[in-house]
């Protein structure tokens, strides 16, 4: 016990390996794979997928411009269908008419569609379904007629 441990000097380079000797660690999943996308990226991928389904029969809909946002808000104005709803129902999306320069709008409430299903397919399901529904009222139509496949999944 005569040989005191002596403190160790602080290095002024920085570590470049872990202790045992494997190197430092990377990023689980490279920036390219879907891992790295964040629920508002893949949520808004699945509105564009479902828009571009759309498109294809309903070429018009590249004039509508398709929004995401997080939840609805209360007591914006305007007149919007957005402002008459309750406590007892919340809106999954909303439509924004066509004013002075600005284009026609279809929003999708990301929030509330989370919320109402379990996994990605289901998802993307009612994502399509509302956007159905927000086109097929924007334009005065009946969801079958915008999408014949409307209400079989």
């Amino acid at each position: 016990m005569d040989d005191p441990v002596q403190p160790r000097t602080a290095d002024p380079r920085p570590r470049r390996r872990d202790r045992h000797g494997r190197g430092m660690r990377g990023p689980v999943a490279p920036p390219q794979v879907p891992l790295s996308a964040s629920r508002a990226e893949v949520f808004t991928d699945l509105v564009q997928d479902s828009v571009e389904r759309i498109e294809r029969r309903w070429p018009q809909l590249s004039e509508i411009e398709f929004l995401v946002l997080e939840v609805p808000a209360l007591g914006r104005g305007g007149g919007s269908d957005e402002d008459d709803w309750s406590d007892d129902v919340v809106p999954l999306g909303g439509t924004i008419e066509a004013s002075e320069g600005r284009p026609a709008r279809v929003v999708i409430y990301r929030r509330p569609v989370e919320i109402r299903t379990k996994g990605r397919d289901e998802r993307a399901a009612l994502v399509h379904e509302v956007v159905v529904e927000q086109v097929a009222e924007l334009l005065g139509l009946s969801p079958e007629s915008v999408d014949p496949r409307y209400g079989e999944d």
